[in-house]
C-alpha cells in the first residue's frame, strides 16, 4: 500500500512517537516536496526527527499536470500531497487540515488523520492504549477540541 502523508499529520504523528507505525501498517510512505519543506524547516516543531524519517521518502510533483477539485485556499504542501497521491495511484492520504481534507475527498481521495491513526495502532496491537498519546499532543502545540479528545478515548474504550 502506498500513503502519502501531510505536513499537520506527520507533525502530529511524530510528536505522539509514532512514525515507526507508518511501515507497520501502510507499507510504503512517500511525501512531495513542498511537505518536506514545511516540516523540516530548522526551528519548526519535530524537524530533526522528521528529516530523519523523511530520506528517500520525497517525491518531486508537477502541480500543472493535474486537475484538480475545491482546492481553492489549501497551501502547497496540501496541494502537492493530493497531487502526488494521484500521480503514485495511492490508496491513503494522512492529513488533518479539515478543508484539506474535503477537497481531499471532492478529488475522490481516502484519508485517515493523526488521530484515527492511533486508534488503528490501538486496533492493531501497535499501542496499548491512545489517551498517553493524546496527552502528548495536548502538551504540544496542536489543537486538540476536548469534544475531540472525548470522542477518541470513548471510541478507543478509554
Amino acid at each position: 500500500m502506498i500513503v502519502i502523508a501531510d505536513s499537520s499529520a506527520l507533525v502530529a504523528i511524530a510528536t505522539y512517537q509514532g512514525l515507526d507505525w507508518l511501515e507497520h501498517l501502510f507499507g510504503r510512505v512517500l511525501v512531495p516536496t513542498a511537505v518536506y519543506n514545511e516540516v523540516c524547516t530548522q526551528g519548526k516543531s519535530q524537524a530533526s526527527q522528521l528529516k530523519a524519517y523523511l530520506e528517500g521518502r520525497v517525491r518531486t510533483v508537477n502541480l500543472s499536470a493535474f486537475g484538480l477539485q475545491k482546492t481553492a485556499g489549501l497551501g502547497a504542501g496540501e496541494l502537492e500531497a493530493i497531487a502526488l497521491y494521484k500521480l503514485e495511484n495511492a490508496q491513503l492520504l494522512l492529513i488533518d487540515d479539515q478543508k484539506a481534507k474535503k477537497s481531499a475527498f471532492a478529488n475522490g481521495l481516502e484519508t485517515l488523520g493523526s488521530v484515527g491513526l492511533l486508534l488503528l495502532a490501538k486496533e492493531e496491537g501497535l499501542i496499548q492504549e491512545v489517551r498517553s498519546r493524546l496527552m502528548l499532543l495536548e502538551q504540544s502545540d496542536i489543537y486538540l477540541s476536548s469534544k475531540l479528545i472525548e470522542q477518541i478515548l470513548q471510541a478507543a474504550n478509554e
